[in-house]
């Protein structure tokens, strides 16, 4: 039986927390990591109806879209809006588990399935998201010290290389060195040239955490003088936000938001722009993101959907010569909240997996 730190590693390997906007709050949110997980349910949001159904069916974990405590929260009490929705839960031993950004914009993630569901091609990212830039250290190690240095390196910050940590390579060699007067050898003696065999250790580390790196290094080596060499890497292409696809072949702005509205099961679908005007070119951006409008503008988008946009930028839009099209914020992201449901019942088919049949969306 998999407990909640198993279901963590999963969704954090589809949709690492490195991918979420700074200002997010992602993660485990509420509940213990050792707990056992029969039945996981999905959810938009974490709200009074959806705690009633959790708890009533036996939730073990809630995997809610939106983060719970997103502002951070003084007291968790009845007396309070946050206590009285997250007492429930701490009560029935329901953890919480939130992507939401992360989600969002990973492979396979909200705006991905939008984009398959409106039936686009050719899709890629509407926002790039700078690759991190990075070095490679080669370190060359006592074999006694190998595990103390590749600790340190990595508590340090290196050896990680997308969803995967501890990364390193490991070479046998032979080192050789001769000391002066003034050195201090912690093999042999100085004035006397030493052959070691040694192992060359090879770990990635981000430019950013390189010098605390090589303090790690001098920290758990032997040696009094640790070598160590630094190559700089080229920059891979880094991930990106919102997407951008085209159609097979143009259709007109109603038409297209009729499909918009069957696939996201949308009550009605708002529209800014000629519903005449041909549309090929689709620009996305899941929930209320008004503020990719410029990145639709600039890639020379036909059409943007989105959740939900400010009156202003709608006008913004309408001057561009851009189409808008919004389903609405539940709507736009209640299909990824599906998928999710059926990705975590494929990689747990013991485990008892729903997005939640209480939730709706507040706006009639």
């Amino acid at each position: 039986m998999p407990n909640v730190a198993d279901v963590v590693k999963v969704l954090e390997a589809f949709a690492p927390k490195t991918l979420a906007a700074e200002w997010d709050n992602v993660g485990l949110l509420l509940g213990e990591s050792s707990a056992n997980v029969e039945r996981i349910m999905t959810c938009l949001t974490v709200t009074p109806r959806v705690v009633a159904e959790a708890v009533a069916e036996m939730v073990d974990l809630i995997v809610s879209h939106h983060p719970v405590l997103f502002r951070g929260a003084k007291q968790l009490t009845d007396g309070t809006p946050e206590g009285r929705l997250l007492l429930p839960l701490l009560k029935s031993g329901i953890a919480v588990y939130s992507p939401h950004t992360a989600f969002d914009n990973c492979k396979g993630g909200i705006n991905d399935i939008l984009a398959e569901i409106f039936g686009l091609t050719n899709v890629r990212p509407l926002r790039n998201k700078d690759a991190v830039a990075e070095c490679k250290v080669v370190v060359f190690v006592p074999e006694a010290d190998l595990e103390k240095v590749c600790d340190a390196m990595f508590q340090a910050g290196a050896g990680r290389i997308g969803n995967y940590e501890r990364c390193s390579f490991r070479t046998p060699g032979t080192g050789t060195f001769l000391g002066n007067e003034a050195s201090n050898p912690v093999v042999g003696e100085k004035g006397i040239l030493e052959t070691v065999a040694e192992i060359r250790l090879e770990v990635v580390v981000p430019n950013a955490r390189l010098q605390s790196v090589i303090a790690a290094i001098r920290s758990a080596h032997s040696y009094e003088e640790p070598a160590f060499d630094i190559y700089p890497l080229k920059a891979k292409a880094g991930s990106g936000e919102g997407r951008i696809g085209a159609l097979e072949k143009p259709v007109t702005l109603k038409e297209f938001s009729e499909s918009v509205k069957a696939g996201c099961k949308a009550t009605a679908v708002g529209i800014v722009g000629d519903a005449c005007k041909n549309v090929q070119t689709v620009a996305i951006a899941c929930g209320a993101a008004g503020e990719y409008l410029k990145d639709a503008i600039r890639e020379n988008a036909d059409a943007f959907v989105t959740g939900e946009m400010r009156f202003h930028d709608a006008l913004a839009a309408e001057e561009a010569g851009i189409a808008v099209l919004l389903p609405g914020h539940y709507a736009s992201e209640r299909p990824g909240i599906e998928r999710l449901a059926e990705r975590l019942t494929n990689h747990f088919p013991d485990v008892t997996v729903w997005a939640s049949r209480d939730e709706t969306d507040p706006i009639a």
